[in-house]
């Protein structure tokens, strides 16, 4: 009797820890418009546009970067008008930027054009993301940090390169998250 109530005080104990444990994971990397990212994701896992958002703004739909990227995915103004003309937007305006189903449409679809442009390459892609397809672009030219012409040996802007880490480590996060979110659902 002892050992089985020992028993089911150890599992009560574990699956609390788990919840608590999950839920302040949660708290520091929540998990806001899955439906959107789920629908718009195209070629990226949730997670991997997730860790973006989470990286570019953190999940404020109103945040605006210093040098004037807005929303969830930090999107410039003109890539948001190029990104729009080429989704045949009629009646695109900035303000847009901040609605955020607008923002992860426009966002992703920009991720899914970086993932065609640098044939899937994510280091490439996040790099683009972040520094511009011009930077990515005279980078691969030169033999300084890419040896090939096709892949990064090293990325010349310190912001870029941690850029980069961040999302690839809280991609590995937000895979978990919905691993375990996935059973709730």
């Amino acid at each position: 009797m002892i050992k089985k109530k020992l028993l089911l005080s150890a599992v009560f104990f574990t699956i609390l820890a788990l919840i608590v444990g999950v839920t302040l994971v949660q708290t520091r990397f929540p998990v806001r418009h899955l439906d959107l990212i789920e629908k718009h994701a195209g070629n990226f896992e949730p997670a991997f546009v997730l860790a973006v958002i989470h990286t570019e703004s953190s999940f404020r739909s109103d945040a605006v970067s210093r040098a004037g990227a807005m929303g969830l995915m930090q999107i410039m103004e003109p890539t948001g008008e190029w990104i729009a003309q080429m989704m045949g937007f009629d009646d695109y305006n900035k303000s847009l930027l901040f609605e955020p189903e607008t923002n992860i449409v426009l966002g992703t679809y920009f991720l899914n054009w970086l993932w065609r442009y640098f044939d899937g390459d994510k280091t490439l892609i996040l790099s683009g993301y972040n520094a511009g397809i011009g930077n990515v672009r005279q980078w691969l030219a030169d033999e300084r940090f890419s040896v090939d012409g096709l892949t990064l040996s090293h990325i010349p802007f310190p912001e870029t390169y941690n850029y980069v880490q961040r999302v690839e480590q809280r991609t590995q996060i937000y895979s978990a998250i919905l691993w375990v979110h996935s059973w709730f659902r």
